[in-house]
């Protein structure tokens, strides 16, 4: 049998939330020992969007960034641990995690 997709059963929100985390860790620089990633700086938003390394989010992808919920809820499973609403540390397994969702909110230019 197949790896079931999204085994963990996040919801859309907590999807998106550790996509964004993830691209973050991509350029945070390398990950510790244990193989997580602090986040220090996470973006702010400019009108409906923001930045993202080499990527464009759009703001209403991004709700969970501000959500504590959210945060609690990928602790809860391993994913991150929450210096909500500073910082995160995302974990191995939470950079691991095939969220699926890289592609459909995380836009770059085509140049």
């Amino acid at each position: 049998m197949p790896p079931k997709k999204n085994p963990l059963n996040l919801n859309p929100l907590q999807l998106k939330t550790l996509t964004l985390f993830q691209e973050l860790a991509r350029w945070a620089g390398p990950p510790e020992a244990d193989g997580s990633v602090r986040l220090d700086e996470l973006p702010r938003p400019h009108g409906d969007h923001f930045h993202v390394g080499d990527a464009v989010a759009l703001t209403r992808d991004a709700t969970g960034l501000g959500n504590e919920a959210v945060w609690v809820a990928l602790e809860r499973k391993g994913l991150i641990r929450s210096e909500f609403p500073h910082a995160a540390v995302i974990t191995a397994e939470g950079l691991a995690y095939d969220t699926g969702m890289r592609n459909q909110i995380l836009h770059r230019g085509h140049h």
